[in-house]
């Protein structure tokens, strides 16, 4: 067993490996340089969180899992389909990569949709890097990404259950399982499933709180090793999802009726994702990724039927040239899009019915060099090629000074862009009763970044440690697509921004393992502002300032760790329906908080259980109502004046239209949950 000397002030700490390991020390991380590293010597910023992290707050989908996390908020889009998605230091999910074994996963549909079908049980550590990463990962990385990094096969087998039911009706299932087939052929496979088909109206508006789903997920990867260093796994992975929420006694008869009002969404998606390296000497991979998505829904009367297919191949090939590490990769990404909606159609040239297909080709570089064996400087940029914005180019330059044993300074400066999809950028526009209006034709999206980082560990004795880090952020936002809701209450209104916007802030994390408690402390105060012809205009659904934690505490002689989780918001500026619209236009200051006791006696059963939302914080305290005409969601109650705008009746005294996107937080409350895990290894 190794064994490390950390000198300070004269006095030095030997510390063990597994002493290391449990201390998060140094963790190898492949997300920042699209290569695996060390994370204190990766020159950008990467953030990790294992399965230890996500058995704090037990939950049944990656979606609800982030909650905790700094920085990251998942953004619930409408009260009764409860479509979502995941907002970096306050930029909406579409500028939000997601990765699975690094390969991307999410887009368009994906985006709304596909959050919700990735098991935690499957799930070894998840990276996060926020900030721009196009120039090694193409469009959709402009807020940064999180790639989901699944488990390996394990040589010797193992097999893993995990069931968890809530008060609430909820049940979830996570089964996983590890076989060797040969020697050098190991299978790891994995099962989800989610039931939840408890209609519950605690806010009293005739509506479910939470949509009722019927979920199944199913994951296979199998790795291949060979004697030379070759190594080949490919990885499928299929989601099946039924899901519905609306009027209490809506059920599937009144499926696209206007009678009683729902929305019911099927949704079939399947994907297959591989990775080869041929042998450790050519240092050449080979990675691709094919998905299909298809989707069938009503919203009330509306019909949406949608399907999507992206094929994505990347090679990368590295070298060491003495201070030098070399990367070069090349990528080509093909889409094809096709939805019903009037969004496409004001998308799409040629007709209502035809697909959007493109071929998006990409290559990339990056250059690390090390510099008195201490620092290091990473350059690296990427060129993409698209049908219609042609050709699109993103640098990055990242600096890593190390200023002490357990001290570094990091500064990255990039720029990104994303090519744009409305039905990703608004979900509300299917759900409610406004029009789509595009100004002119979208450009796509442009940013550059500034991102400065101070990280430093420290220990206290021997066995205890302090990770504290800081970030100051920047994102400067040409071309900003920003839908308007507040010109005209009954439309929808997209255009490029004439002008500009920003994303500024800064955040610090802390992080504390001790003797017997661990800890996770963070903050971020953010502006995100739009400047349009000298008016600067507050980003909607945002917050000023964010504060999460994870506090667990370990009683070693009962077996019993008490968890503790939660976050606070301070108040984000909300949607409003029109201008006699009795809804605050600001949300309160609001938090959910968790708490769990685990009971560990035995060495392959671990009991849990607690009470989610302990705050019992719903959306639905100190307002009027959520869902605007909740009474009359077909609108057939509703008058207009003769210029389109819906008039002021005394049965309707707020001119308003149906609406259920006044949203910000969840609307479920306070809720026991307790489950059973059990690991079972040869």
């Amino acid at each position: 067993m190794g064994i490390t000397t950390i000198a300070k002030a004269g006095t030095s700490v030997e510390l063990n490996a597994d002493t290391i390991k449990n201390l998060k020390l140094d963790e190898i991380v492949v997300s920042g340089t699209m290569k695996a590293i060390h994370r204190s010597e990766s020159p950008v910023p990467v953030e990790v969180y294992n399965q230890a992290f996500l058995k704090l707050n037990p939950s049944p989908n990656l979606f609800e899992a982030l909650q905790t996390i700094n920085g990251v908020r998942p953004q619930i889009n409408c009260n009764l389909c409860n479509t979502g998605d995941i907002h970096i230091n306050g930029l909406e999910g579409p500028y939000t990569m997601m990765l699975i074994d690094g390969m991307p996963i999410v887009s368009s549909l994906g985006s709304v949709y596909g959050l919700s079908g990735i098991p935690n049980g499957l799930i070894e550590r998840i990276e996060i890097v926020k900030g721009p990463a196009s120039a090694l990962y193409g469009s959709e990385a402009v807020a940064g990404l999180i790639n989901v990094i699944t488990k390996k096969p394990t040589a010797n087998g193992s097999l893993t259950i995990d069931q968890m039911v809530t008060s609430w009706g909820e049940s979830n299932t996570d089964i996983s399982w590890s076989k060797p087939i040969s020697k050098q052929v190991k299978l790891l496979s994995g099962f989800n499933y989610f039931l939840y088909n408890n209609p519950k109206d605690a806010n009293n508006d005739g509506y479910t709180d939470v949509t009722l789903q019927n979920r199944l997920s199913t994951f296979n990867k199998l790795q291949y090793y060979s004697g030379n260093g070759s190594n080949h796994q490919i990885a499928v992975r299929y989601l099946y999802e039924d899901r519905w929420g609306g009027q209490m006694i809506w059920d599937k008869k009144y499926r696209g009726g206007n009678e009683i009002y729902g929305e019911n969404i099927y949704t079939n998606r399947y994907e297959i994702l591989g990775q080869n390296q041929w042998s450790n000497k050519t240092n050449f991979h080979l990675s691709y990724s094919l998905i299909g998505h298809k989707q069938n829904s009503v919203y009330g009367n509306t019909d949406f039927n949608a399907k999507q297919h992206v094929y994505f191949i990347q090679t990368t090939w590295q070298k060491s040239i003495k201070r030098h590490e070399l990367l070069l990769g090349s990528a080509i990404k093909y889409l094809s899009y096709y939805d019903d909606s009037s969004v496409n159609y004001l998308q799409n040239t040629n007709s209502n019915n035809s697909f959007n297909r493109s071929l998006l080709p990409g290559a990339f570089f990056q250059d690390e060099i090390k510099i008195l064996d201490k620092h290091t400087v990473s350059f690296a940029c990427r060129y993409d090629y698209h049908p219609t914005h042609k050709s699109i180019v993103t640098p990055r330059l990242a600096l890593k000074i190390k200023t002490g044993p357990l001290s570094n300074i990091r500064f990255n400066t990039g720029s990104g862009f994303r090519v744009v999809n409305l039905f990703t950028e608004e979900h509300a526009a299917l759900t409610g009763a406004r029009s789509i209006i595009l100004k002119d034709k979208l450009k796509p999206e442009s940013s550059i970044n500034i991102n400065l980082n101070y990280t430093k560990k420290i220990f206290i004795g021997i066995y205890s440690l302090l990770n504290l880090e800081i970030s100051a952020f920047s994102t400067r936002f040409s071309n900003r697509i920003i839908p308007d809701y507040l010109t005209n209450p009954n439309q929808i209104i997209y255009g490029n921004l004439n002008g500009h916007a920003i994303s500024q802030g800064l955040s610090i994390n802390m992080e504390g393992t001790f003797d017997k408690l661990t800890m996770q402390l963070g903050a971020t105060i953010m502006e995100n502002n739009s400047i349009e012809n000298g008016v600067k205009k507050r980003q909607l659904l945002t917050e000023h300032f964010s504060t999460t934690w994870t506090i667990s505490y370990t009683l070693r002689k009962q077996s019993l760790n008490i968890d503790y989780s939660g976050n606070l918001y301070s108040p984000m500026l909300l949607p409003l329906a029109g201008t006699l619209d009795p809804r605050p236009n600001t949300s309160p200051w609001w938090s959910i908080q968790n708490i769990q006791l685990r009971y560990t006696k035995f060495k392959q059963l671990e009991c849990y259980a607690g009470i989610k939302n302990l705050l019992n914080w719903t959306p639905a305290k100190g307002v009027p109502f959520l869902i605007a005409r909740s009474h009359d969601p077909f609108d057939k109650q509703v008058n207009y004046n003769l210029d389109g705008s819906i008039a002021s009746t005394p049965e309707n005294p707020y001119a308003l239209s149906f609406d259920p996107t006044y949203v910000y937080a969840p609307n479920q409350g306070a809720r026991i949950f307790a489950g059973v895990r059990w690991s079972f290894s040869k």
